[in-house]
C-alpha cells in the first residue's frame, strides 16, 4: 500500500503479552484508545498548519485550562479541539471545520520522506542489523544533505554581500 498524499501515523504495540499496555491500570493507561485519536489529530494539526490556519498546539491543553481526567483522559480537550470550541480571550479556537475536507500534504512536501513497508517487521537478527544499517545510512545521507544545504545558503548570503 502506498501512503502518498495522506497523513500517516504508525502506532506500534509490543508483541509481549506481559506488556503493561494489555492490562488496564487506572494509574498508567486511563484512556488507552486515546493514542489513536491523538496521533490522528497530529495529522490534522499539520494539515491545518500547511494551509496557514492558526490553531492551538495539540499538547497545549493545560494552557487553556484542561486537565487529564482519571476515567476519560483528555476527551473534553479533544472534543473542543476538534469542534473549534476552546474558549480563548474573546473567541473560540481549535481545528477549523474546513480542515476535515482539505487534502493533506503531498509526499513531495516532506523534506525527509522515505518509503514505508508497513507490514514488514525484522524476523531475525540479520534483518534487524540490516534495518539498523539502512537507518544509519539514511540518517548519514540526511545529515550530509542538510550540511550541503546550509553550505549553499551560506555561499548565497556571502555572494550577495
Amino acid at each position: 500500500m502506498d501512503y502518498y498524499g495522506i497523513g500517516y501515523s504508525n502506532i506500534r504495540l509490543p508483541n509481549s503479552s506481559k506488556s503493561y499496555i494489555y492490562r488496564y491500570d487506572a494509574k498508567i493507561n486511563t484512556f488507552p484508545e486515546e493514542v489513536l485519536l491523538h496521533e490522528f489529530l497530529h495529522s490534522l494539526e499539520r494539515t491545518a498548519e500547511e494551509y496557514n490556519y492558526t490553531i492551538p498546539e495539540l499538547h497545549d491543553y493545560e494552557k487553556y485550562g484542561y486537565k487529564s481526567q482519571n476515567l476519560t483522559g483528555l476527551k473534553e480537550w479533544y472534543e473542543n479541539y476538534m469542534n473549534k470550541n476552546i474558549k480563548a480571550s474573546n473567541e473560540y479556537i481549535g481545528l477549523p471545520e474546513e480542515v476535515y475536507t482539505l487534502k493533506p500534504a503531498k509526499n513531495s512536501d516532506f523534506k525527509y520522506s522515505y518509503k514505508i513497508d508497513e507490514f514488514h517487521e525484522p524476523q531475525n537478527i540479520i534483518e534487524e542489523i540490516k534495518q539498523l544499517l539502512k537507518n544509519a545510512a539514511n540518517n548519514i545521507k540526511r545529515i550530509g544533505q542538510t550540511f550541503e544545504d546550509n553550505t549553499n545558503q551560506n555561499l548565497q548570503v556571502n555572494n550577495t554581500n
